[in-house]
């Protein structure tokens, strides 16, 4: 890039800035962005600061002006009004006026000369009375009647001392050598649910009568109660027909029996697969009529999205290129070992049919948006390509700006990190396992400090269908209190694992 070295002024340490603009910071509807940066240059002169920034779907910038705090800190501020990504950059320039302006004030006071002064002055007045229209103008000229009048060069003076006269030359004088940020800096904008919520997660199966499988039916006869407690989403988990291939039974025994119901996260069978729903929870115009019950209760529908079949599904037949095969030419089922799961097949994103996989995996998505889910929790993102997030959270945005994700990554501190980053709008969290003050005190610190909280928002869990931690398994009714109590308090979004917690069922089952 050619420098010009008469642009004076240096800006730097821009917040909120993450990686230098190459993901956006988040913020909901409704909020107002506080923007700051270190501005300054060399000598005495002057500076004058703006904030450009456009709203979505917008062309021209738009400009709020910077006002300085202390230490050279510079800060502006404007309102985020609309869904979608917010754009803005910084310029800033030394401003000769202001500088003329402050000096003339002190030579004034001092008993100077100010003859020559009043020239400069009028100089760049009459400049700007070039460039402005209508009321400016007039403003402008006044002012230079009053310079060309009679009096003295001190009472001549006077008359600039005028806060009018420095709004007018901010809006009219001729900005040089400006200091560009040089970069545009996004900030998503999402609704207001995706930084307050408070989730309950239900089991459809699991609300049938004793010996009975659930249904959209009976699960919508627990909304009521659901939402009287205060919880403003829903969350189902897997609602897809499950396989019967390597169908596991009770605590993840290989065997199966005729009643075992299967795991809901093993996705697919010959009644459909990540579009469909289990025969026995209903149909779609069942869901349908689940979901606008919760609406009426405003209670917000979220699915859980687990991108993984079962050997069952019929992407296993159709595409097997999506899969990855053994030696023995069979397909890779999930591990984490020692553990195995024969009944999922994990699809393989580094198949040379990788784009085509990742634009049915977006469909799967805007296939639910379609029929009116916004939320989506999404089941282990980081065992699936980051990249991958981030294209596909940004293809569902741009149709549906108001979607919400919920990322299921208890990972690595960075991926999470990352995940949030890439577009995901919530994120689970290490909660479940900080116990003592310090470990809570110096966690949310942790997320709601040093530029963490632009991009990451927590979403606190006491317990979910596999965490049940010690804490609650041995520190009875009140542990379960606390424990809600504080992921209500510490995070804006918190969430339950449904009927469990309210019974306080804190017995461990060991695993098969």
């Amino acid at each position: 890039m050619e420098i010009d070295g008469r642009n004076r002024v240096i800006i730097e340490g821009v917040t909120p800035e993450i990686d230098g603009g190459r993901f956006a910071a988040k913020r909901v509807a409704g909020d107002v962005v506080t923007v700051e940066a270190d501005i300054f240059a060399d000598g005495h002169d002057l500076i004058s600061a703006v904030v450009r920034y456009r709203r979505p779907g917008e062309s021209e910038w738009r400009e709020q002006p910077m006002k300085a705090l202390v230490n050279d800190r510079w800060r502006a501020e404007f309102a985020l009004e609309m869904l979608g990504v917010y754009r803005f950059t910084i310029d800033a320039w030394i401003d000769h006026f202001l500088s003329w302006h402050g000096d003339l004030e002190k030579r004034v006071d001092a008993g100077q000369d100010v003859a020559v002064e009043l020239l400069v002055g009028r100089a760049m007045i009459e400049a700007a009375a070039s460039r402005a229209k209508g009321r400016d103008q007039k403003r402008l000229r006044s002012y230079l009647e009053d310079l060309d009048g009679e009096g003295s060069a001190d009472e001549r003076a006077d008359a600039l001392f005028d806060d009018d006269l420095v709004a007018l030359m901010a809006r009219n004088a001729e900005r040089t050598f400006v200091t560009s940020l040089g970069r545009e800096l996004p900030i998503e904008v999402d609704r207001l649910r995706a930084g307050f919520s408070s989730w309950y997660e239900l089991f459809p199966r699991s609300t049938g009568k004793l010996g009975e499988h659930g249904s959209f039916a009976t699960a919508a006869d627990e909304l009521p109660r659901i939402a009287a407690m205060g919880f403003d989403v829903v969350y189902l988990p897997p609602i897809h027909p499950i396989g019967t291939t390597h169908r596991k039974g009770v605590d993840n025994a290989t065997a199966a029996t005729a009643a075992d119901v299967g795991s809901p996260w093993a996705i697919g069978s010959g009644a459909g697969g990540h579009r469909a729903i289990h025969p026995q929870l209903g149909t779609m115009d069942d869901f349908r009529s689940f979901r606008r019950r919760a609406e009426a209760l405003g209670i917000e529908v979220a699915l859980d999205i687990a991108f993984q079949a079962s050997p069952d599904h019929p992407a296993v037949t159709e595409h097997q290129e999506w899969f990855q095969k053994r030696p023995d030419g069979t397909i890779r089922y999930a591990e984490n070992p020692p553990k195995k799961y024969q009944d999922i097949y994990p699809f393989h994103f580094e198949s040379d049919a990788w784009r085509t996989l990742w634009n049915e995996l977006r469909d799967v998505f805007l296939h639910w948006a379609a029929e009116g889910v916004r939320i989506f929790r999404v089941d282990n993102p980081h065992t699936k390509p980051l990249p991958f997030w981030e294209w596909v959270i940004g293809e569902v945005k741009r149709a549906y700006p108001d979607a919400i994700f919920l990322a299921e990554a208890f990972t690595r501190p960075k991926i999470m990190y990352y995940l949030a980053k890439a577009g995901f709008s919530q994120s689970y969290t290490y909660f479940a396992w900080r116990n003592s003050k310090e470990e809570l005190t110096d966690y949310f610190t942790e997320l709601t400090t040093g530029g963490v909280s632009d991009f990451f928002r927590p979403n606190a869990w006491p317990n979910t269908p596999d965490i049940l931690t010690e804490f609650l398994q041995y520190g009875g009714r009140p542990a379960f209190l606390m424990r809600l109590i504080l992921a209500a308090t510490l995070s804006a979004n918190y969430g339950i694992y449904g009927p469990a917690f309210e019974r306080f069922v804190g017995a461990a089952r060991e695993a098969g």
